[in-house]
């Protein structure tokens, strides 16, 4: 997946759901940032400039397409795909009036959506950036850079293509045939799985010297995962 430097912002009350949506878009590759409410949405729309927002109606405190016309009247234009049981002609008029782009009623198919969100995506001009976020990792894909607070660490291209591909793979446990595949390819000629580790250890020492942040976990009989 090449998604992941392409932000969304799931606002839903309903947990279940809330989860179900972070799981299957972060499968798609995006980055994904969920709310319970609108609380604290607004705040973090102006620091991290998200590329797509989903927001059920149904919300505690601001109803769903209120609080989007507030940011329209502000002046943001992030697309937007209103969730709703709310099936009536009328209510989904008033959605698409106060800002909605797309509307999604309950239940809805997790496969549609994904399909709408890159329909979306691709109507709106999105594309990605050469920058990738995850925590406090910043990788610059154009200049092969790492930075982490600003500042920059020195990787080898290796060490870089290694830590891309578990930042497009986040939570996501890979084994050693994927990592070998995706980071060695055609250079694998002397693999062997003592490969990784020693990659994966000398990685860990570079943008965590301390040990403190834990960014990976090994996974007994499979590989590492980002945390």
């Amino acid at each position: 997946m090449q998604n992941t430097n392409i932000e969304i912002v799931v606002i839903e009350d309903e947990e279940d759901i809330l989860e179900l949506l972070e799981y299957h878009l972060t499968k798609e590759g995006y980055s994904v940032t969920g709310f319970l409410s609108t609380e604290n949405v607004e705040r973090f729309i102006e620091e991290e400039h998200p590329s797509l927002m989903i927001v059920d109606r149904n919300l505690p405190g601001v109803e769903g397409s209120e609080f989007v016309s507030s940011l329209r009247e502000q002046g943001y234009e992030i697309p937007v795909i209103f969730l709703t049981a709310r099936d009536q002609d009328a209510d989904l008029e008033e959605g698409f009036m106060r800002g909605g782009d797309d509307y999604m009623i309950k239940p809805f198919k997790v496969r549609e959506l994904l399909l709408r969100v890159a329909a979306l995506l691709k109507r709106s001009g999105i594309k990605e950036s050469d920058k990738v976020k995850y925590k406090d990792l910043v990788l610059d894909l154009h200049q092969h850079v790492l930075s982490i607070d600003n500042k920059p660490i020195e990787l080898t291209n290796l060490e870089f293509r290694l830590l891309h591909t578990f930042i497009k793979n986040p939570h996501q446990p890979l084994d050693r045939d994927f990592l070998r595949d995706e980071v060695w390819g055609d250079d694998a000629v002397d693999f062997h799985d003592k490969t990784i580790n020693v990659a994966m250890n000398r990685l860990k020492k570079k943008i965590d010297p301390s040990g403190e942040k834990e960014y990976f976990a090994p996974v007994w009989g499979v590989g590492y995962k980002l945390l």
